[in-house]
């Protein structure tokens, strides 16, 4: 038993003395650049070329883009499409380059359900798109919210394309 713990302390000791020779910091050593030695003196200084002072002119801010895509949604949801993440960076990016305009997002459904149900619906809808814009940079004061439930359809509800058109937020320059 003693024997073993001997073998095991000097095994200790001589992992303990390796590591130290590998924790050692290493020296750079530097070479001394050659000095610089002319072959012939210059008969005549160079003349410089006249420098022209550019004047850096900032580009004209772009011109936003308004004319958002409407953002859809399943039905009987508020829940924002993965689809619509990308068209909503796109607003974004475009509202960012003049943040004094004003926005209402307006909230749609299709014909199934109540109509208190589909105002409701459409509502939460444009809040959705509200929370996302503001997320990403958007003064909430710019954007405004209105519900129109199933009163203003794109096409009509007979077709389950139709519907699925008529579930939307569309996002308009307030006052349009």
């Amino acid at each position: 038993m003693k024997s073993q713990k001997t073998h095991l302390l000097l095994a200790g000791i001589g992992v303990f003395a390796l590591s130290l020779g590998a924790c050692k910091t290493k020296k750079i050593v530097a070479k001394p650049n050659p000095p610089v030695v002319a072959e012939k003196p210059l008969e005549k200084p160079i003349e410089k070329a006249p420098v022209e002072e550019k004047t850096e002119t900032t580009p004209a801010p772009e011109k936003p883009d308004f004319n958002f895509s409407n953002v859809q949604f399943e039905f009987n949801s508020g829940v924002l499409k993965t689809a619509s993440f990308q068209i909503l960076d796109k607003v974004a990016a475009e509202m960012k380059k003049d943040p004094s305009v004003k926005f209402i997002l307006n909230g749609h459904s299709s014909a199934e359900g109540t109509p208190e149900h589909n105002m409701s619906l459409s509502v939460d809808r444009a809040n959705s798109v509200k929370s996302y814009l503001m997320n990403a940079g958007i003064s909430g004061s710019n954007l405004s919210i209105k519900g129109f439930g199933a009163t203003e359809p794109l096409k009509p509800n007979t077709t389950e394309e139709g519907k699925e058109l008529n579930r939307r937020v569309e996002i308009k320059i307030s006052g349009n």
